[in-house]
């Protein structure tokens, strides 16, 4: 018998937060980020589901080959570009996008020989200071760029915004005027917008949104959820109860007893633990769902399994689902709770989790 481990992924809800980016921005092009194995989700069934986006945006060669042999024909960008002339070679044969973020991957565009085309993303820093070229260089970088005309088809303008998980930033705006004004005159198609600055930023916009965790139902900003901005969960991991437990007062739950009962009572077991991605460091007090009831953990997480307080349950048997997070219970709570973010939680999930596609 299979663990009762199980992500569900609703590919209707995929549909419906890449509808609440477009409704976001109207007559923006929108590219689908789907890097990391589509945020955990699954990358082609990601795809499949988001095939009204005008282009896709992965973070590896790799990622965008598993696109093309999958049979997608829309534009694929690799958001880091590529560093080595066989790389180069197999991305113009593929026909990806290229971020160009550095001066060696510009030069190799330069002195690449005839052959196929590629559309490049010239990235500019424009306050991350991770990957781009300083602002003050972007006319002479696309100008090479332009020249490069034996593998470059056209160009394109991009940044990345640093702070718009945070609506009140003033770096935000910094950030877009700075790009503004240093890609001023410059004819080209322009891209700022992450899925912060698509909900929270409009003067981010531009020609192309960039919408990521927003598209799995998880809220871009360090406050609240995805349901306050119209999103839906994308992702349920789920498990069962495989015991019911009566502990009395003063018992010590768990490795290390870190749970003491204050009173007489039962004490549920499920199936999962941080061997299926589940956070190691949720405390007591984590919320879960059981059988549609908030319940909570009561002990540490071990590695296939966690306990929970059923008092608010006490009809709670074995058997009865538990949802850890995404339906009814927002992953943004549970990443709280144990001290981290949405997309860890999305993106950590082991193989030995069985995904299951829902559509409703």
């Amino acid at each position: 018998m299979t663990r009762p481990v199980r992500a569900l992924i609703n590919t209707a809800a995929l549909r419906h937060n890449l509808q609440r980016a477009k409704q976001a921005a109207p007559g923006c092009k929108v590219m689908a980020v789907v890097k990391a194995n589509g945020y955990g989700h699954g990358l082609v069934r990601v795809a499949r589901a988001l095939q009204g986006a005008d282009a896709f945006g992965v973070a590896r060669l790799g990622e965008g080959i598993e696109l093309r042999d999958a049979g997608f024909d829309q534009p694929v960008v690799l958001l880091s570009g590529v560093e080595r002339a066989a790389d180069l070679a197999e991305a113009r044969g593929r026909a990806l996008d290229l971020v160009v973020h550095s001066e060696h991957q510009l030069a190799m565009l330069e002195s690449a020989p005839a052959g196929p085309r590629v559309r490049a993303w010239l990235k500019l820093d424009s306050g991350m200071h991770r990957l781009g070229f300083p602002m003050p260089s972007a006319a002479a970088c696309h100008h090479r760029l332009v020249s490069a005309s034996q593998a470059v088809a056209s160009v394109m303008l991009i940044t990345h915004l640093a702070d718009a998980d945070n609506p009140g930033n003033a770096r935000v705006a910094r950030q877009i005027d700075a790009f503004g004004d240093a890609t001023a005159g410059i004819d080209a198609e322009r891209s700022v917008a992450n899925s912060g600055g698509v909900l929270g930023w409009p003067a981010s916009h531009a020609d192309w949104l960039r919408p990521g965790i927003m598209l799995y139902g998880i809220s871009p900003f360090d406050i609240g959820d995805g349901a306050d901005q119209g999103l839906k969960p994308v992702m349920t991991l789920e498990t069962r109860l495989i015991a019911v437990n009566r502990v009395s007062k003063g018992g010590r739950i768990g490795y290390g007893g870190t749970y003491t009962c204050a009173g007489d009572m039962r004490v549920g077991v499920a199936a999962a633990g941080y061997g299926d991605g589940y956070p190691r460091h949720a405390p007591s007090g984590t919320p879960v769902l059981v059988d549609g009831v908030r319940c909570t953990l009561a002990g540490r997480v071990s590695m296939d399994m966690i306990t929970i307080d059923l008092g608010p349950l006490p009809a709670a048997k074995p058997g009865d689902r538990v949802v850890l997070w995404g339906d009814g219970l927002a992953a943004e709570e549970i990443a709280g709770c144990a001290g981290t973010i949405a997309y860890e939680l999305l993106c950590r999930l082991p193989p030995r989790v069985d995904y299951v596609e829902v559509r409703r």
